[in-house]
Order: C-alpha cells, then structure tokens, then sequence
C-alpha cells in the first residue's frame, strides 16, 4: 500500500496535507508500545518532519485531527501536544476523535495536519 506522507497544493497559498503520522521510526518502526505521552511526542516530532520538508513548520497549521485509542489517556499526556503547539504558538482547529484501532497494533494515536503558507 503506497501513498504519500504529505501532498502540498500550491496556488496563491500553498497547502500542505498530511498523512496521519504515528510513531514510528525513521525507517518505519513502531515505538513506545504502550506509552502514549513517547507516541504523542513522536508523532508530532513526524508531523514536523513532514511539515519541513513543505518548507513548513508547526506555527503553519489550521487542521490537527487526533485520532487515539485511548481518549482518557490521551487527555492525560495531552500537555506534550500543547506545549509544542503553544511554543510554536500554534493553535489550529483540532478535533479528537476515540477509534476502536490503528492500522498499526500498539500504536494509540495518530495525528493528521493540514497547514497553509
């Protein structure tokens, strides 16, 4: 299965929309089984990757989209996500949304960004 980590649409602005990023490796492992503050964190470290290489950071996002499957766990360690977004001062339209799964056994959340320049 082959797609892309992001698609950016140029115009007079150009949009950048990103793939739900997990944590997983430079080389596509998943890490932190089990922990989701490690996996919130690398996730976003992978949602800032794929923004720079739009020539993009955290500051240009409208959208984030957080998937998880452990809503009252995710509210716990959502301070990771918050600080990095408030230092990039960052504050896109988010929804969380609680799903039964990700494609990926033992990863808890993804996160999937939109960001305009």
């Amino acid at each position: 299965m082959g797609f892309n980590q992001g698609e950016v649409v140029a115009g007079h602005t150009r949009t950048l929309y990103c793939s739900g990023q997990t944590a997983m490796s430079a080389d596509g492992r998943p890490q932190h089984d089990g922990d989701m503050a490690a996996q919130l964190a690398l996730s976003l470290d992978n949602v800032e990757a794929v923004l720079a290489e739009a020539g993009m950071s955290l500051a240009n996002l409208v959208r984030l989209n957080v998937y998880t499957t452990d809503v009252d766990l995710l509210f716990q360690h959502y301070g990771v996500l918050a600080a990095r977004l408030g230092a990039a001062e960052a504050a896109p339209a988010t929804t969380m949304l609680g799903v039964t799964r990700l494609a990926i056994p033992g990863q808890m959340v993804e996160l999937e960004a939109t960001a305009v320049d």
